[in-house]
């Protein structure tokens, strides 16, 4: 049984033979397929190709590296701070492979133009654990660490215009506030070290820094 993007293209093909222009066709699409329909960008791509003559409705082979791509080695490559394209262009692999191994080994979802994790891989939560425990461990070692952060020797490492706003900013709260916000911070690191790095901040608590 066909699967619905190939029905669609075999139905645009159909489409073009009835001389059907691109918004004629794509409503026709639209109505008989509803949420399930081909972007107006597939449906113009598509449409061009059985234009030009193309004849099959599969899907071009991945070119470039093989299938090979998802290997694991591929996978440790991957820095999920970059987008698909950044991606394809650092691994030298096609950007369906590319999104393939987001999706699936990483498990992300695209969401405004870029992909972030919907659950943290045991790689990450190990990370994370691992920042979490050392700074607990310097509070721990020094107690009386929270207590003596001030706003005096705050440093900016960057564009002048930054570090005066911050500044700005800084300066306007009082030094009960800002240990309150580290109290904070503290408690939340604490949750996510004893949940072995699987708490997300925003769960059921916020940071929030309080003017007093």
């Amino acid at each position: 049984m066909l699967n619905v993007q190939i029905e669609q293209r075999v139905n645009l093909k159909f489409l073009v033979k009835l001389g059907k222009t691109f918004a004629e066709a794509y409503a026709i699409l639209k109505e008989v397929d509803g949420n399930e329909c081909l972007s107006h960008t597939r449906v113009f791509e598509w449409l061009k190709r059985v234009k030009e003559g193309r004849e099959t409705t599969e899907d071009d082979p991945c070119l470039g590296r093989p299938s090979t791509s998802k290997e694991d080695e591929n996978i440790e490559e991957i820095d999920l701070r970059l987008s698909i394209r950044g991606f394809a262009e650092l691994t030298a692999i096609v950007k369906e492979c590319v999104r393939q191994i987001s999706h699936e080994s990483f498990n992300m979802r695209k969401v405004c133009a870029k992909i972030v994790p919907k659950l943290l891989t045991q790689k990450q939560k190990e990370s994370r654990m691992n920042i979490f425990v050392d700074i607990l461990n310097t509070i721990d070692n020094h107690p009386g660490l929270l207590d003596t952060v001030t706003l005096k020797g705050t440093r900016f490492e960057s564009v002048d215009t930054v570090k005066a706003k911050a500044a700005e900013v800084l300066n306007q709260l009082s030094e009960a506030a800002f240990q309150h916000c580290f109290q904070q911070w503290k408690s939340l690191m604490e949750r996510c070290r004893d949940r072995q790095g699987k708490y997300i901040e925003g769960e059921k608590t916020s940071t929030v820094i309080r003017n007093e």
